[in-house]
């Protein structure tokens, strides 16, 4: 029984009694999928015998995380694997696969008897087919057993507007520029192990993943946080010793489908369940340039007469980035915003989106038109959150050390 098989094997119980017992299986893939915590992000099925492409899957790692053990076989090492799914992509035998969250994550939800909170990325528009609504999967959530679901979108809303506030104060002089911290778990992961000297230009601001989880564990301590989104990276960024205390699970979006299939839930036939928080700045963070748009429209709202305005310069695809960050550490760009997006397209191309980029981007900046607020600074839930975290002014969102706050 392959590790696939017995996935959705055990997946398929979870919600039908009986059946057949399991032919025999590795029990290592059992212990991969029961305990999913003490593996890295990408796992190894079978040993590697020689590999007649050379080590494609070593040599495409950035990160040196597959490394040679002492009997000559490869690696995949847990503290430094980010989740890019780039050896998953050059592994030409199919050897190397992204982990699994589900079988965890529902028991926590269905049977820890706490309070569960599904919390969705910016790119799910389209995700789940386009005849299904925000409302329709916030009741699917709740038909598997959590008691709602949250937008992180809502939370980018905030994150904008606290890296419109750091660049306001901080970029005052020709030659001074921002690195965004916002979205993107390789884009930090690049520039913290790789170009570490650009550290001082990000803000030590946390991702809206993390600022969700962290605000609904403030609200309801005992809360059990389920993350979905297109991003295996955002497994090994919820693990972070530093920011581990905000989300519990991290599932992509494919294996949200896989939950949605074998517990027989169609979303797209669910009633609505309408609830409209995010600005459309906090929506279009699932696309390339969202984030720079998103900021740049807020700083221009916080300080219209500002001498320096925004210049902003997007990269998408680690090489694209890389080759950005080339440029500025050469003096050769004019820009004074950098966003880097570890994906082609941004979160709507991650590798584990079920629909294609350009749907994605399509729905995603459709959505973005619907919000009624333009800006964090215009969405009224912004404040009024704000206010019942203990943050008096939006300005407070630039002190040293609040849940919105991170120390790299």
């Amino acid at each position: 029984m392959t590790f696939e098989e017995l996935y959705r094997a055990l997946l398929k119980k979870n919600f039908q009694s009986g059946g057949e017992p399991l032919p025999p299986y590795d029990p290592r893939h059992l212990d991969c999928l029961l305990y999913p915590e003490k593996y890295p992000p990408v796992l190894r099925m079978e040993p590697c015998e020689k590999c007649e492409f050379e080590n494609a899957c070593q040599k495409s790692c950035i990160f040196d995380a597959i490394v040679q053990g002492e009997d000559g076989q490869l690696l995949i090492d847990p503290m430094r694997c980010t989740g890019c799914a780039a050896c998953i992509d050059a592994c030409k035998h199919g050897n190397l696969t992204a982990s699994r969250d589900v079988l965890p994550a529902l028991k926590a939800v269905r049977e820890s008897g706490k309070r569960s909170y599904a919390l969705i990325a910016p790119a799910f528009l389209g995700q789940f087919s386009g005849d299904v609504s925000p409302g329709k999967l916030r009741n699917a959530f709740k038909a598997l057993g959590f008691d709602g679901m949250i937008e992180v979108a809502l939370f980018a809303d905030i994150l904008t507007l606290r890296e419109a506030l750091e660049f306001d104060k901080n970029i005052v002089h020709d030659g001074d520029y921002q690195l965004t911290s916002c979205c993107c778990p390789m884009w930090i992961a690049m520039i913290r192990k790789i170009y570490h000297e650009l550290m001082p230009h990000v803000p030590g601001s946390v991702s809206p993943m993390i600022a969700c989880g962290r605000v609904i564990k403030k609200l309801h301590p005992d809360a059990v946080t389920v993350f979905i989104g297109p991003c295996i990276a955002k497994k090994s960024e919820a693990r972070e010793p530093d920011i581990a205390d905000a989300v519990d699970y991290v599932l992509t979006f494919q294996e949200m489908q896989d939950i949605f299939d074998a517990a027989e839930i169609d979303p797209s036939v669910l009633p609505e369940s309408e609830k409209d928080h995010s600005s459309r700045a906090g929506r279009i963070y699932a696309r390339t340039g969202g984030v720079s748009e998103a900021v740049s429209r807020t700083v221009e709202q916080l300080n219209p007469d500002r001498e320096i305005a925004i210049r902003t310069r997007q990269a998408e695809g680690v090489p694209s980035c890389r080759a950005m960050i080339e440029d500025l550490r050469n003096g050769a760009v004019d820009a004074n915003f950098f966003e880097g997006m570890g994906c082609v397209g941004g979160c709507v191309g991650g590798p584990k989106a079920i629909t294609d980029r350009e749907h994605g981007r399509r729905q995603v900046n459709d959505y973005g038109k619907e919000a009624t607020y333009a800006t964090p600074l215009e969405n009224p839930f912004v404040v009024e959150l704000l206010h019942r975290l203990g943050f008096d002014t939006v300005e407070d969102l630039l002190s040293d050390r609040n849940i919105f706050t991170r120390e790299f």
